[in-house]
C-alpha cells in the first residue's frame, strides 16, 4: 500500500470504501488518535442517517435485468465423453475433406454467429458505459458524504416520503435522496432545482426507475438557499412547469 496519511481516510473508512490493507492501517491508527476516531463516529452517523432515509427493498425489475444480462453471455460446455471428432485428414492432404454442403452450412453459421457476437458486443459496450456513469455518480455522492464539512438535513415530504439533503461547502456540491417517494407518472421525470433566492436553477434529473437512489445535484451549490423537486416531461425542462413536490432548505454550513 502506498504511504497515505490515515488522517485523510476517515471518511472513506466510514463508507467502507478502503481495501483491506488500508482499512487495517486506519483501524490501527484510530486506536491512538481520538480526533480521528471522533471523525469516524460522526461520518458513520451521517452515513447511517442517509441510509435510513433511502433504505428500500430491491425492485422487481432487478432479477429480470440480471437474467437478461446472463442470457447474453454464451457458455461453452466441456466436450462430452465420446463426442464426435472432426474428420481426420487423408495422408498427404492439407486438412480434412468436407462436403460442399457442410462448408456452406459452416459459412452460414459463422455469419449468423457473427451477428450474434456483434449484438452481444454492443450490449456489453452499453453495459460498460452504464457502469462507468454509475461509478462516477457514486464517487461524487461518496465524496460529498465523506467531506469533513458535510452537513445533513432531513425533512418530511408529501405523501409520507422523507427527503434528505447533504451539502459540502468546501466541495460546493449537494446530494439529495428520498425514501417513500412514488415513481413519477408515465412519460414524466422528477427534476431537481437549486433555489437561488426564489429563482430555480436546474440541478439535473432523478432516475425514474430508482427514486430512492442518492442523487448528486448537477452543478455547484453556489450559495443556493435550498432545493426543490418538480414533475417534468421526459428529458427535463429549462424552467419548472409544475408545483414543487418537495422543497428542502439546505443545512447551515
Amino acid at each position: 500500500m502506498n504511504a497515505v496519511d490515515p488522517h485523510t481516510l476517515t471518511g472513506a473508512y466510514a463508507l467502507d470504501a478502503l481495501d483491506p490493507e488500508e482499512r487495517a492501517a486506519v483501524r490501527l491508527h484510530l486506536a491512538g488518535c481520538p480526533s480521528c476516531a471522533r471523525e469516524v463516529e460522526e461520518f458513520a452517523g451521517t452515513v447511517a442517517r442517509l441510509g435510513l432515509a433511502v433504505a428500500v427493498s430491491p425492485t422487481a425489475s432487478l432479477r429480470a435485468g440480471v437474467m437478461e444480462r446472463i442470457a447474453t453471455v454464451r457458455q461453452v460446455p466441456p466436450p462430452a465423453p465420446g463426442a464426435a471428432r472432426l474428420p481426420e485428414a487423408a495422408p498427404g492432404s492439407r486438412g480434412p475433406r468436407w462436403p460442399r454442403w457442410a462448408l456452406a452450412a459452416c459459412l452460414a453459421g459463422a455469419v449468423g454467429l457473427g451477428g450474434v457476437a456483434g449484438w452481444q458486443y454492443q450490449r456489453a459496450g452499453e453495459a460498460r458505459q452504464e457502469t462507468e456513469r454509475a461509478r462516477a455518480a457514486n464517487d461524487g455522492v461518496a465524496e460529498v458524504l465523506a467531506a469533513p464539512d458535510a452537513r445533513i438535513s432531513t425533512s418530511r415530504l408529501g405523501g409520507g416520503a422523507v427527503g434528505t439533503v447533504v451539502v459540502s461547502a468546501s466541495l460546493d456540491r449537494a446530494v439529495f435522496a428520498a425514501s417513500g417517494m412514488a415513481p413519477p407518472p408515465a412519460g414524466k421525470v422528477y427534476q431537481l432545482w437549486y433555489d437561488d433566492d426564489g429563482t430555480m436553477r436546474s440541478a439535473g434529473l432523478m432516475n425514474p426507475g430508482a427514486t430512492a437512489e442518492a442523487t448528486l445535484l448537477d452543478g455547484p451549490v453556489d450559495g443556493a438557499a435550498g432545493m426543490g423537486v418538480t414533475v417534468e416531461p421526459a428529458g427535463g425542462s429549462p424552467r419548472p412547469t409544475s408545483d414543487p413536490v418537495a422543497v428542502l432548505a439546505f443545512p447551515e454550513t
